[in-house]
């Protein structure tokens, strides 16, 4: 498949938003849904790092932009490459980076759809958001991921042999894929990324997945996840699945009322301890 069409995330009923917010999104996108009243955003300082937002070579003159949290000072750190929703790169995936600053990782989130010319975060045409992300094509994605573990390879910040990568509903497939295909990769979390198309590529992993998924996915079947993890472990590949018994699509996004905060705790608990375990530090 070469472009990401129809990623999980993008109906109403599989952003598990009240009636309210899910009319509004009918008609719009991240901030729109960020405008839940049930939601409760947190809110990460950036005082103690350093906070960029550099453009990347990518064999293009305007580069690939990103937004940069890192602690503060000389030492090297492990790096996480920070993937995006289908909204782009938005406050909650600004604030995801500093928080695994504040934990002692340089986290970058390139902005996947900037080609576009799109200002996905603030779109109101729901539209013109599902066009800009199926013209995402895989190729150029994986090449943006590349681009990204190259620079942090680049920089004296960081442990180039440390790098891991997560993210979130479209960017969780990415994750998956970027484990297949990306050797800077040492481990990856994917919180409730689709799987359909990536099930038939388990064999082809190249580093340990910890993929987190709601057991109330409207967006994911759990057949498709009970099938990921028997395809990886048919593969012998390392790697670990979790499912949170009533969580919704979109449990770690706490912008929406789709946010449970035992699941999304617990699984930011793992994240920490999966990439520790498997030399992301």
């Amino acid at each position: 498949m070469d472009h990401l069409t129809r990623p999980e995330g993008t109906l109403a009923e599989d952003l598990h938003l009240t009636r309210r917010a899910a009319a509004s999104l009918l008609v719009g996108g991240y901030a729109v849904a960020a405008l839940s009243a049930e939601a409760k955003p947190v809110q990460t300082p950036a005082e103690g790092l350093v906070i960029d937002e550099p453009r990347l070579p990518n064999g293009t003159a305007e580069g690939l932009p990103a937004y940069v949290a890192r602690p503060a000072g000389t030492a090297r750190h492990g790096a996480i490459v920070v993937i995006n929703e289908i909204f782009g790169l938005h406050e909650y995936i600004k604030d995801v980076c500093r928080r695994l600053a504040k934990a002692g990782y340089v986290a970058v989130a390139p902005d996947f759809f900037y080609r576009s010319g799109v200002d996905l975060p603030n779109e109101p045409d729901r539209a013109k958001i599902m066009a800009v992300v199926g013209q995402a094509s895989e190729p150029q994605v994986d090449g943006d991921v590349r681009a990204t573990t190259a620079w942090l390879k680049s920089q004296r910040f960081v442990k180039p042999a440390a790098i891991g990568i997560t993210g979130y509903c479209w960017g969780g497939t990415v994750v998956w894929r970027a484990a297949m295909t990306n050797g800077d990769i040492r481990a990856g979390v994917a919180w409730y990324g689709r799987l359909a198309p990536v099930i038939p590529r388990a064999a082809e992993l190249r580093a340990p997945v910890l993929g987190l998924y709601g057991g109330e996915d409207k967006g994911i079947p759990l057949t498709d996840v009970e099938a990921m993890r028997a395809a990886v472990k048919a593969a012998k590949r390392p790697g670990e699945i979790v499912v949170y018994p009533g969580a919704p699509h979109g449990f770690h996004a706490d912008y929406r009322d789709s946010y449970t905060p035992a699941a999304a705790t617990d699984g930011w608990k793992r994240l920490l301890a999966f990439f520790r375990a498997h030399g992301v530090a």
